[in-house]
């Protein structure tokens, strides 16, 4: 029996049974359709009567009511036996047949070619058929002769591969069987059993077969060697993440403990840097010193504890020899490595000596050495090591290690140059008090600050004045108890606490409470004595005004309550009674309502101002050096203010109290003059909780900011309040107060009677709610929240927009 050596697909095939004189017997039962009639008229008919023409395995076949004819591709088969039936005949349309011959050459392209490699898988994952190309990467042995020969197929993945390789691949090729997912540039790596340090990274696609019936019959790998392009892209993503993280921070320790993070897993096992212990003081390093202690800031490692006879992170150890003078340069060390670098490990007073430990772990694996050097010098060493089973440190690997230690060094030599700088300036700038000057539009401000004529220098008094929100202020004055940088440092953690908590809006007796608990932390916190120059025993007196009513509450905590004088009136102390000081303990802070008017006079000092301490050359007549006498020039300064600017009333104090400005003790005076917004800056509203006002709401914000020409700033407005008053009737009942206030800004509050804080979170898609605080936080320029007495205030600002349109 002879046949094609190709044969046709059998789907867009018919097939004749034909007799002895080319009648056809019997035929498929697609035959009818191809040939365009019945069966009953094929059979009996001869080859020659169904086709036009026979010519060289082709015919054409006329079709009628179409105005083409049919090629098709004729495939003759002699059939043994003598019988009635001769010949089969397969008749096969030439569009299909040609389609056959492309998928055939496809095929043929596909595994006789020797750059990309292609696999079938059977459902059982073994592989059926391999193109030679992967083969040799994969599968190969070498015969004498040194050429390629194939593993028998069908193998498992699991006989050419390691087994860690292997399962990977098996199980996402698995995952490709069962789902028929597809599996696009997938990049991993693959080695041989037979050679299993030589580690190829490989980028594998993966599709499910499937037979015409949609039967899965397995699935289709297809692979590249992308090594060296993977080693490439590996390389510049190390350089990118080096320089991203690195030098981040002007943390020493944090700087070597990112670097070994930075290269662990992906450019090494485990990764030690070891850096001189004087750059941690911010000195010059010494590495190459015999006797010169090392400590091991950054350690980090893939998998596993820590190798016990490795030096851990944080380990202090002596440098005794240099048995390699490659060190004191900047080139990489790789194998063979001698012990290049002998140490001796470092102990605690009363702690028990540690076995001797090594650099880097002994035995197998890959180790290599960098220095790191930066300006000339060199500050230590980056220790890595490849576990077994990873390609070992090739000459690429050093040169990009080398360029990995130099841009490394130079960003832990910056941090070390930080490190001594912040040294010698930390207290000063922690000493560095606001501006003198302060203009809002609640108060124009002026502060001065007077240092003592003692040695100790700089202490820690300080003033603040912190604008908060709906256009109020806060004035802040305090003192720590002693002098010198560690009363500077406290000073300013209580100052920052201050800000913090002012911002939180909290009431002044409310935020004193708060400091002193703080004060009491900062206390227990303190590993040395600070020689009475800690946060216990501090002074603090915290006012906050408000320019719409006028109203200014205030706390003290061991201050002398402030001097206060409005317009017309002599100048008064306001009787507040002061709390003890910070971290004392005892009666809780009681807070004190004044009602100020317009341009009226707030002067917050500390109590060296009047306490009789003058210093050489302030020392008064002496009927005017008891605190009464001298309270009382403060007074008549205060009284003939007039015009006068606060700072040049505050020069004035000053002049008259302190006229060589050389107390004992370090002085600060703030002198605020109050405003009051215009009563035609300010609109309020009450509400009930009905959801019908919040339209109303809405018109009446429209006309106010109509009359004040905000037209620009209605609309986002609107929102605003839609949003914010529609919650408070849901959430919280009513009254609901809504108020509006022309400032530098345009303020808008509402408060409720709910003592429930609002969270601002992003909705999901399924949501109903959620939406109107993200939409108030978008549109507004800053927003919060405060509690009140009677509930709590949510109010926004934006700025204003008073251009048309």
């Amino acid at each position: 029996m002879t046949a094609s050596p190709d044969p046709l697909p059998l789907d867009a095939a018919v097939v004749l049974v034909l007799g002895a004189r080319d009648e056809v017997l019997t035929c498929t039962p697609d035959a009818a359709e191809l040939l365009g009639r019945p069966a009953e008229h094929i059979t009996g008919q001869r080859l020659d009567q169904l086709l036009d023409r026979v010519e060289h395995g082709c015919a054409t076949l006329a079709r009628p009511g179409r105005p083409d004819s049919l090629r098709l591709r004729l495939t003759t088969v002699d059939l043994p036996g003598g019988g009635t039936a001769r010949r089969l005949v397969t008749l096969t349309p030439e569009d299909a047949a040609h389609r056959h011959e492309e998928d055939q050459a496809l095929v043929r392209a596909l595994f006789s070619q020797r750059r990309v490699g292609i696999a079938i898988h059977r459902t059982d994952l073994r592989i059926t058929r391999i193109n030679l190309t992967p083969q040799v990467l994969l599968s190969a042995t070498k015969t004498d002769e040194g050429q390629a020969r194939p593993s028998p197929l069908p193998a498992p993945i699991s006989a050419m591969l390691v087994p860690e390789d292997a399962d990977a691949l098996s199980g996402r090729l698995r995952q490709v069987v069962d789902s028929g997912e597809p599996v696009i540039d997938w990049e991993h790596t693959a080695r041989l059993r037979d050679a299993p340090d030589d580690e190829r990274v490989l980028s594998i696609q993966m599709f499910q077969l499937r037979d015409r019936a949609e039967r899965v019959q397995g699935a289709v790998s297809i692979f590249t060697d992308i090594t060296e392009q993977y080693i490439s892209r590996r390389r510049m993503a190390l350089l990118h993440a080096v320089a991203e993280r690195i030098g981040a921070t002007l943390d020493i320790a944090a700087n070597a403990q990112e670097l070994a993070k930075v290269l662990v897993p992906g450019f090494a096992d485990l990764a030690g840097v070891d850096i001189s212990g004087l750059m941690l003081g911010g000195d010059e390093p010494e590495w190459t010193v015999p006797g010169a202690q090392l400590r091991r800031l950054g350690g980090e490692i893939a998998h596993g504890e820590w190798p016990a006879e490795v030096y851990p992170p944080g380990a202090l150890f002596r440098v005794e020899e240099f048995a390699d003078p490659r060190l004191t340069g900047d080139r990489a060390l790789r194998e063979p490595l001698p012990e290049a670098v002998r140490t001796t490990p470092l102990t605690p007073p009363g702690a028990e000596p540690g076995p001797a430990a090594y650099q880097l772990p002994q035995g197998p694996g890959s180790r290599m050495i960098v220095p790191l050097t930066a300006r000339g010098q060199v500050l230590g060493a980056l220790h890595l090591w490849r576990a077994p089973g990873r390609l070992t440190f090739t000459l690429q690997d050093a040169w990009l290690g080398e360029e990995i230690g130099s841009r490394a060094a130079l960003s832990l030599d910056n941090a070390r140059r930080y490190t001594r700088e912040h040294r010698t300036v930390e207290s000063l700038q922690r000493s560095l008090l606001p501006q003198p000057v302060v203009e809002l539009s609640a108060a124009r401000t002026a502060g001065s600050y007077v240092a003592a004529r003692t040695a100790a220098g700089t202490g820690g008094t300080w003033y603040d004045v912190i604008p908060l929100s709906s256009a109020r202020v806060a004035f802040v004055i305090g003192d720590i108890a002693g002098h010198g940088l560690n009363a500077t440092a406290t000073m300013g953690r209580l100052r920052t606490a201050v800000q913090t908590l002012a911002d939180l809006d909290l009431a002044p007796e409310e935020l004193l409470t708060r400091l002193d608990d703080l004060a009491i932390r900062l206390a227990d916190a303190e590993q040395e004595p600070r020689d009475g120059t800690g946060a216990v025993g501090a002074t603090c007196l915290y006012c906050v005004y408000d320019p719409v009513s006028g109203d200014c509450t205030m706390a003290g905590a061991g201050r002398v309550p402030p001097v206060l004088a409005l317009p017309g009136r002599p100048p008064e102390v306001v009787p507040l009674k002061a709390g003890p000081p910070l971290g004392v303990g005892g009666t809780p802070f009681e807070s004190v309502r004044v009602r100020l008017e317009p341009d009226s006079w707030l002067l917050l000092f500390s109590d060296e101002l009047v306490a009789a301490r003058a210093g050489d050359g302030d020392i008064l007549e002496p009927a005017e050096n008891t605190p009464e006498e001298r309270m009382e020039l403060l007074r008549a300064e205060l009284s003939a203010a007039g015009d006068r600017t606060p700072a040049e009333l505050g020069r004035a104090v000053l002049d008259a109290l302190l006229p060589r400005r050389t107390p004992d003790s370090e002085v600060a005076l703030l002198v605020a003059r109050v405003r009051t917004l215009p009563e035609d800056a300010t609109a309020h509203w009450s509400f009930a909780a009905d959801p019908a006002v919040v339209g109303e709401a809405r018109n009446a914000v429209l006309d106010r900011l109509t009359e004040w020409g905000l037209d620009a700033n209605v609309f986002a407005t609107e929102l605003i309040v839609s949003e914010l008053v529609t919650n408070a009737i849901r959430y919280a009942g009513g009254p609901v107060e809504l108020r509006l206030i022309r400032d530098e800004t345009l303020i808008c509050e509402v408060s409720d009677p709910s003592e429930t804080q609002p969270h601002l979170r992003r909705a999901r898609p399924t949501d109903e709610g959620g939406r109107g605080l993200f939409l108030v936080a978008q549109l507004a320029h800053r927003w919060g929240s405060r509690y009140t007495s009677r509930g709590k205030t949510i109010w926004t600002e934006q700025l204003l927009d008073t251009e048309p349109g």
